[in-house]
């Protein structure tokens, strides 16, 4: 880790009862097919909640409601007790959500660096004639970008292929490029979209320690979409289940393996093997 600490490093927030993330009755059509009914739970600061479900059960519709790429028909979605629905998706890093994707959305002709400094942009107070003009408070925002990047790379392992292109690296290392990218903004929830998928056995046990630390680290609300029942039973402090776009069990991890809705929908004996593993 690298020695000098930046606000990046020491935003913390306190745990409190009050939801970082609540979802409120929401419902979302697409034509005549229910995609989300009726769904409702909180995440609190500091939580990280995994959201599960057979392929269909509307997880990634929940997740393009919460940032914006869909706007339910009814229902609230607050962060942080600011209500969302409505928000153009340009303003969702300024309200505090980060997102990464099940496929990647990097940009492939720039660096590491470069990727991870695009979100910052939002960050930034100069204005665009002090950057046109590079005033000084234009430095100060490229000064304290850069120095959150590096705070960031270094916790990824990213510090020694920061110059390279982000073409060249394996899927692996472009998943926590995406990650740290999502992170330099500060975000008060992180929305995780199957952050496992396309991973070895190793990265995924490398990437359950990285969330544990990015959690405790930064006190942030984590909301995460995974197939990986192992990965989701380990790290999440509570677990919500959909199916046809209804939950079906909201609790502890432990709690919502034992719920026959969600065994027979979803995780069958993938619970067995969960607990082998545990």
């Amino acid at each position: 880790m690298v020695s000098h600490a930046t606000d990046v490093e020491t935003t913390k927030r306190p745990l409190t009862d009050k939801p970082l993330l609540r979802v409120e009755s929401v419902t979302k059509r697409f034509g005549g097919v229910v995609a989300l009914s009726d769904v409702s739970f909180d995440v609190l600061p500091g939580q990280i909640c995994g959201l599960i479900g057979p392929n269909g059960s509307g997880k990634t519709t929940l997740f393009n409601c919460i940032s914006g790429i869909y706007r339910p028909e009814s229902g609230g979605i607050y962060v942080d007790g600011t209500q969302v629905v409505g928000t153009k998706r340009h303003r969702m890093a300024a309200l505090g959500i980060g997102r990464t994707f099940q496929n990647l959305a990097l940009f492939r002709s720039m660096t590491v660096r470069q990727n991870v400094l695009v979100g910052a942009h939002h960050l930034g107070h100069s204005g665009f004639v002090a950057n046109a003009l590079r005033l000084p408070s234009a430095g100060r925002d490229d000064a304290r970008a850069t120095a959150d990047a590096d705070v960031l790379l270094e916790m990824l392992d990213l510090a020694p292929v920061a110059d390279v292109l982000v073409a060249a690296l394996p899927f692996g290392t472009q998943k926590r490029v995406e990650l740290a990218r999502a992170l330099i903004g500060r975000p008060k929830l992180l929305l995780l979209d199957e952050p496992a998928g396309g991973l070895n056995h190793g990265e995924v046990e490398e990437l359950e320690r990285l969330f544990l630390a990015i959690r405790d680290r930064f006190s942030l609300a984590i909301l995460l979409v995974e197939h990986h029942m192992t990965l989701v039973m380990r790290v999440s402090d509570k677990v919500v289940a959909l199916e046809f776009g209804v939950k079906i069990a909201e609790g502890r991890p432990a709690e919502v393996q034992a719920e026959p809705e969600v065994i027979r929908a979803y995780l069958g004996d993938t619970v067995e093997r969960a607990h082998e593993a545990a």
